[in-house]
């Protein structure tokens, strides 16, 4: 049996962290709140937004200290030099104190001949104590919406970074109703976003998509069909990701609906569609714009992530996409994001 990892999802929203995290991970399966199992992870996990942490398993049993120190005092061990424990109890919702689960476990590991070292272990063990109803399951393997309750014991392998650009007011270029980096990230992931791919939004506004996949190192092509944007686009482009290179980046004035590219030019596309409440649409209805770039990105690109204020799978299914995951996550009292992640056979 191969190695199993444990991750540690960052958020509330455990569907929407799990789908990120597969993009870097193979099978992952929620397992409680905050947790999750994964086949095999991959380099790229530094990349993720809403991941703590990667645990290479120890193994899993109840939400109780005494289960979990049986648990470690039967399991092999395949490491030697200094450790640390680290408990969790992830969203308070296990009944466990994390002070006596470290505790106990430590005992067993200076029992078992490792020597403690709190401020620059060899190793670091780390125990998820989680409890209650598994998160909202769609587009999760395994999350059949029964309870669940587990304590997670492993090995820290990996700890993403999770180092956005800076928040859009302190951008040399902002507009209001900008984008979080971190959702930005997220989706920019959800769409193919990987050093060696290329990635498309043809509806940039300030940039905030194409910043966070550049950052990890994609080539971006984002276009707008506001002159103001796609210059101020350029302006925070410039500031974090270094002037222009080819490929690099490229910004330019253009139609969504009718882009200037070939078939099969990018990787992957993202776009934040304009919310019907706020946008200001001269030549195309909303349905019609948001209906012709999703007919263009499924022209260009293999896979694509569409966030709105509305839910557009019946205009994607139009156009040639099969909807591989849809979320709905709330920003704020009068907005909800409906995400659509897409793919193309």
């Amino acid at each position: 049996m191969g190695v199993v990892y444990w991750i540690e999802l960052a958020g509330e929203e455990d569907a929407f962290a799990a789908a990120e995290a597969s993009t870097a991970a193979a099978s992952v399966e929620l397992l409680a709140p905050g947790t999750a199992r994964a086949a095999a992870v991959g380099d790229s996990v530094d990349r993720l937004a809403y991941t703590r942490a990667v645990h290479e398993a120890v193994g899993r049993t109840d939400a109780d200290v005494g289960a979990a120190v049986a648990l470690l005092s039967a399991a092999p061990l395949d490491r030697e030099g200094s450790v640390a424990v680290r408990a969790r109890n992830v969203r308070n919702t296990a009944a466990v104190s994390t002070e006596a689960a470290e505790r106990g476990l430590g005992s067993v590991l200076v029992d078992r001949g490792f020597t403690v070292d709190l401020d620059d272990p060899d190793h670091v063990l780390r125990a998820l104590f989680a409890a209650g109803p598994r998160a909202e399951h769609d587009a999760v393997a395994g999350a059949d919406g029964s309870d669940a309750s587990l304590c997670a014991l492993g090995w820290v392998a990996a700890e993403p970074s999770r180092e956005f650009s800076p928040k859009p007011t302190d951008r040399p270029f902002f507009q209001p109703g900008s984008m979080a980096p971190a959702d930005a990230r997220a989706y920019v992931n959800l769409a193919g976003a990987a050093p060696g791919r290329t990635l498309l939004d043809p509806m940039c506004g300030t940039g905030g998509l194409p910043l966070e996949a550049g950052l990890v190192g994609t080539d971006v092509v984002a276009c707008d069909a506001q002159t103001k944007m796609v210059r101020g686009t350029r302006r925070n482009l410039r500031e974090y990701l270094g002037d222009a290179r080819e490929p690099g980046w490229h910004v330019a004035r253009g139609d969504a609906t009718a882009l200037p590219l070939r078939d099969g030019a990018v990787d992957g596309v993202a776009f934040d569609a304009p919310y019907g409440r706020q946008s200001k649409i001269a030549r195309h209805e909303l349905a019609d714009l948001v209906g012709g770039a999703l007919a263009e990105a499924a022209r260009v690109a293999p896979q694509a992530v569409v966030v709105a204020d509305r839910d557009w799978r019946g205009l994607a299914h139009d156009a040639g996409w099969t909807v591989e995951a849809a979320f709905e996550r709330r920003v704020h009292r009068s907005l909800t994001r409906h995400v659509l992640v897409l793919r193309r056979e």
